[in-house]
Parts: C-alpha cells; sequence; structure tokens
C-alpha cells in the first residue's frame, strides 16, 4: 500500500486536538537563515484564519456577564511559526548496521563504531528536541498574547495548547517488498523507545510522539546503490503532500554519511529550502576506530546550500550543539540531550577509555561552549 497524502484540512488532526486553530503573520515561509527570499515549489495557497483575533488597539467593552468580549468568546491557540517535523533515515542514524554484508552489498550501512542494532546514545532526545522546541514557542507566545491584553491561559474561553510534538517521519532504503520482515511495528523496540522518550519528559510529557509515517526504499536500490539518494528524495516529496502550504509543518532531515543520505539531504536543501530548516548527518566509517587520530573520525565542516545548512556530527550531542547554535533547540533541550547521552553509555558500561567516549566528551565539551554562547 502506497503512502496516503494527509489533505491540509485533516494534518490538524494529527497535530492538534479538536480545537480551532489560527494562524499569526509573523513567519514567512519562504524566508532563509541568510535573511534571502528564495522562490517556491509548494503551492501559493493561503491559509486562512478560523476566527478573526481582536486587534491590539479594539477597546475591551465589557459584555453584560461582566467579562471583556475577549473573555467571553473563544480564544483560540494559534501558530505563530510552523512545527518541524524530524525525518530520520533508520541504519547508521538511529541505530547501528555493525557494517554487516551479505556477498559484498551492505545491509544497511557501514558503521561499525556500535554494534548492529544499538541505539546510538541520545538519538531519540535529539529528534524529540527538535520536534519540542517549537511548541513552545507557540506556546509562550499564545501565553504572551494573553498577557499583552490583560488575561491568563486560565481565564475563560483561553484554549489549552493543543500541540503535539509532530511524529518522526522515517525515509529508509530498506526494500517495501521485505516490509513483512523489516516493517518499523508498533511494539518494535524503535518505536517503544521513541514513545518513552516522549511520555518520559520532564517539560511536555505526551503519548503522541513517536514513529511516524514510513516511507521505504525496494530491493532495486539495495543492488543498485546509487539510486538509495534518489529514492529517499522521492519519497520526501511524497511526505510533502501532508501540507501543500508549507504554513503548518517545516522538516529537518537526520542521515548519516554511509548509503547516500547526503545526495537526497543536499537535494531537499536545493529543491524545498522554504520548508527544509536543516540537514544533520551522522558521520560514520567501516574503519575501525583504533585506525583513527587520537583527535577521532574527521568531521567535514558544515556548508549552506540555498541558505540551509547541511551540518556534520559525530554524536548527538555533537547534533544537538549544533542545532541550538542554529536556534533549533533551546539550551536546556541541548542539556536534556547530554544527559541522555551520558545515562546510555553508563548504562551500557562502556569503559571510559573507549572510543564512544572520547567522541562523545568532546560533543559535550563543545555543548558546554554552546550553551555559554546562548546565555551570554
Amino acid at each position: 500500500m502506497g503512502f496516503t497524502t494527509l489533505q491540509l484540512a485533516n494534518l490538524s488532526v494529527c497535530i492538534f486536538n479538536s480545537q480551532v486553530t489560527a494562524f499569526g503573520p509573523r513567519f514567512p515561509s519562504n524566508l532563509t537563515p541568510t535573511g534571502n527570499v528564495v522562490p517556491s515549489r509548494l503551492q501559493t495557497s493561503k491559509v486562512s484564519t478560523a476566527i478573526k483575533l481582536t486587534e491590539e488597539n479594539e477597546p475591551l467593552d465589557p459584555s453584560p456577564s461582566g467579562k471583556t468580549k475577549q473573555q467571553s468568546a473563544q480564544l483560540p491557540f494559534f501558530l505563530t511559526q510552523p512545527l518541524t517535523q524530524v525525518v530520520s533515515d533508520i541504519d547508521d542514524t538511529l541505530k547501528s548496521s555493525g557494517g554487516v554484508t551479505i556477498a559484498g552489498v551492505s545491509l544497511g550501512g557501514i558503521d561499525v563504531q556500535y554494534a548492529r542494532g544499538d541505539f546510538y546514545p541520545g538519538v531519540f532526545q535529539f529528534m524529540f528536541e527538535l520536534s519540542l522546541y517549537p511548541v513552545l514557542v507557540n506556546q509562550r507566545y499564545y501565553e504572551e498574547y494573553l498577557f499583552e491584553r490583560g488575561l491568563d491561559a486560565d481565564v475563560e474561553g483561553a484554549a489549552e495548547s493543543p500541540l503535539v510534538p509532530p511524529k518522526v517521519a522515517v525515509l529508509t532504503a530498506r526494500a517495501e517488498e521485505f516490509k513483512a520482515a523489516l516493517e518499523i511495528k508498533e511494539e518494535s523496540k524503535l518505536a517503544q523507545a521513541f514513545r518513552k522518550t516522549g511520555e518520559s519528559s520532564k517539560v511536555y510529557p505526551t503519548k503522541g510522539w513517536g514513529v511516524g509515517p514510513v516511507l521505504y526504499g525496494s530491493v532495486s536500490e539495495w543492488i543498485i546503490q546509487y539510486k538509495k539518494g534518489l529514492r529517499k528524495f522521492n519519497n520526501f516529496e511524497r511526505l510533502l503532500e501532508q501540507d501543500p502550504t508549507g504554513q503548518i509543518m517545516q522538516y529537518v532531515y537526520v542521515g548519516d554519511t554511509g548509503e547516500l543520505d547526503q545526495e537526497a539531504g543536499e537535494t531537499m536543501l536545493r529543491e524545498y529550502p522554504e520548508v527544509v530548516q536543516a540537514v544533520f548527518l551522522h558521520v560514520v566509517s567501516s574503519d575501525q576506530p583504533s585506525s583513527f587520530s587520537p583527535s577521532g573520525l574527521p568531521i567535514p565542516s558544515p556548508k549552506l546550500i540555498n541558505g540551509r545548512p547541511l551540518v556534520f556530527f559525530r554524536t548527538y550531542v555533537g547534533a544537538a550543539a549544533k542545532a541550538t547554535q542554529l536556534g533549533l533547540m533551546e539550551g536546556d533541550g541541548l542539556m536534556r540531550v547530554v544527559d541522555e547521552a551520558e545515562k546510555a553509555l553508563l548504562a551500557r558500561g562502556v569503559p571510559k577509555t573507549s572510543d564512544k567516549w572520547i567522541d562523545l566528551e568532546r560533543d559535550v565539551e563543545e555543548a558546554y561552549k554552546t550553551l555559554g554562547m546562548v546565555l551570554s
């Protein structure tokens, strides 16, 4: 069965509760971080607000009940900026492939630093924080909107935040023909790890976050490797059909350097810079870590494509530091990723002399420097 296109009207059911939503005017969806306006390939139709909010200069006339018009009418929760959906690869991005091959064909990737099937420390927290940040920003702006009008979130008519961090979409090279064996099921360790991260959040606990749509590859890409990047990009274009306007959802793609994810990510940035906020690529290698220099595996420098960043990282703490620098995550979120990554290695009993700790501690140092810049 193919991916079902979600109409814009139905998308809100997946993201919001049943409350009415309206859109604020502050966020130009085609403005890049460099300030350049890029032409959009998406539909340009506008989303109408469901209710006209009271203008700032409109007097607050008392109603017969003694409440102002604003208090008497339902004040809808509205978006001031789009939400972020993380789009992720699986092998060597969420978990290690172990570098296993059959007849010279890799079974998902090349990474040999972690054992096959091991989840990368901090990966789920990193993706949750990316998904959560715009939710918190929208919620804080709504509370500010009420405060400026002498109201607060507890008054009658003020809507509770109906936002749920968008579920992670998965683009994988795994063959759809083998879906019966490779399908990501609700009871899988991967799906459970995603759900647990959302449910156990101390800041914004939710049962609504986890694995969302999964778009597969085919057997042909396993055999003809160079097709993998194009297939992932084509699947990403199918994902964009859920919000043709680009006004509700924007995207961050997370992949790795082992299976043409860079080709897919760069194409996303070239073709859809108005909705793709950034691409993060996990740097992996088929060489044993013992062969690296004392400073570890070299990490390529970040670069801009169409005004959007493409970032390389070794650990998810490093990725979170870069995301914070780019304004895609808050400082508290960065430290939650640090905490989860460190706890993961400790729980596995990884020796402090391991290359895994060396990589992580290097990026933890960058995280603290980043936090210092954010707080200064």
